[in-house]
């Protein structure tokens, strides 16, 4: 997952011309990072859960402003 985002980033910016970071990033962002939160749950390693849990909570900010972002730029209707 957490390498499938950045081949995802690397043609969406190859294509553009520019630094792109696409939706599918943070979505993967979040797939990832769920995975690896199971896993430390799973081992009942606070330390990773803590670390996992506050990467998927920012994976989750970025995707909301992408988002607002997205509808802001949308057409009213």
């Amino acid at each position: 997952m957490f390498t499938l985002r950045f081949v995802v980033q690397w043609i969406a910016s190859e294509r553009a011309g520019h630094s792109v970071v696409p939706l599918a990033f943070w979505l993967f962002s979040i797939g990832g990072g769920l995975l690896l939160l199971v896993y430390a749950l799973y081992r009942r390693d606070p330390v990773f859960i803590a670390g996992q849990a506050f990467g998927v909570f920012v994976y989750l900010r970025n995707l909301q402003f992408v988002l607002r972002d997205r509808n802001r730029g949308a057409p009213a209707g």
